[in-house]
């Protein structure tokens, strides 16, 4: 058998594990893991994907006051595909794209206060050695400091979920090519680019040996979560103030069961999406749910319908007019925290 072959194995195993050993009771009680998506830093022409430092260090600030510890990636790992316990809620930090302003900004500040984060980066721009980005060289300062763990994020970081299969492969296959000549391993994490996914765009992933990824929709990440849609609140001007980043770190796992339709990249023929969420038995005052959407091109409250107690409809009335649609539900628990929890999809235009 070989090694490729039993690594397989063994993380359908654990998998399987994880699922097994995991009730809902458990899921009902998780605190949950907040992940933050960064992308660059002190760059402020750019708002929508920049955090200006002054912001940051006082959200790393407010992290502290309030107790939350700083996790790892691979401890993130061991809590989702080991199963491992644990007690308090938890933040992971994510850097996508190796701007050349997080290496010159927001790497100075996380390695002085040793707090680790996943660098997520496609390698087309580093490979070109493209100014706005960083080099192979500060890319093995972060993955030899033990602080930051490397993640990948795609070759050439296009809208590869309108590709086809072997066009995707191909793309992820240049970067493991890059990661084995620079860094000499493949990376085990992954973001998919734009936070777009399809059920094929899935697939590949898990079959390229990758163990999570991540989207760019809002929610908590918690031990019912897919491993491979896990979710992540964008940091940035507009969303990083400190009432609102305070806001999200409050918020709590709103763990579920299903949730149709399994693909998140639909035709302009299924277009509004019909969308159902089968709850826990566990979750209480389900009947004051709240689900927004952006379909028709702006936000609007949803009407809920009930096809059981636990098991609901969110009816949109209009189509997504942008190419990405969101949804966000969210409910105020007994302890008055907000459970939430967000959907992405992407209309083919096709």
């Amino acid at each position: 058998m070989t090694p490729f072959i039993k690594r397989i194995i063994l993380i359908t195993f654990l998998i399987i594990a994880n699922l097994s050993h995991v009730n809902s009771q458990e899921y009902q009680n998780e605190k949950g893991i907040i992940g933050l998506m960064y992308h660059r830093f002190e760059e402020n022409k750019y708002p929508t994907t920049n955090v200006r430092l002054k912001e940051f260090n006082l959200q790393l600030e407010i992290i502290n006051q309030n107790k939350i510890e700083f996790i790892s990636i691979d401890e993130l790992r061991k809590i989702l595909i080991e199963n491992k316990s644990y007690d308090s809620k938890k933040v992971l930090i994510t850097v996508d794209d190796a701007y050349r302003s997080f290496y010159e900004n927001g790497w100075k500040i996380l390695k002085e206060k040793k707090i680790p984060f996943v660098l997520f980066f496609n390698t087309r721009e580093v490979n070109a050695n493209n100014p706005n980005y960083m080099t192979w060289d500060q890319v093995r300062e972060i993955h030899n400091s033990k602080i930051g763990t490397i993640g990948g994020h795609s070759f050439s970081h296009e809208y590869l979920v309108n590709k086809s299969e072997s066009e995707i492969k191909e793309d992820l296959e240049k970067s493991h090519k890059d990661f084995l000549r620079e860094l000499s391993f493949r990376p085990k994490y992954f973001s998919y680019p734009f936070g777009e996914y399809s059920s094929t765009f899935k697939k590949i992933v898990k079959e390229f040996n990758y163990e999570l990824a991540f989207g760019q929709h809002s929610g908590v990440i918690d031990k019912s979560k897919d491993l491979f849609e896990l979710p992540r609140y964008p940091v940035n001007e507009s969303y990083g103030k400190a009432e609102r980043f305070l806001t999200l770190l409050n918020t709590k796992p709103f763990p579920f069961k299903s949730f149709k339709p399994e693909n998140k990249f639909i035709t302009k023929f299924e277009n509004p999406p019909k969308i159902e969420i089968e709850f826990f038995k566990e979750i209480t005052n389900l009947e004051k749910i709240n689900c927004f959407a952006n379909d028709g091109g702006e936000w609007s409250k949803k009407k809920i319908s009930f096809i059981e107690k636990n098991w609901i409809k969110v009816n949109l009335d209009k189509k997504f007019t942008t190419r990405t649609g969101r949804i966000n539900c969210s409910l105020l628990d007994k302890d008055n925290q907000w459970r939430w929890l967000g959907f992405q999809f992407v209309v083919d235009g096709n």
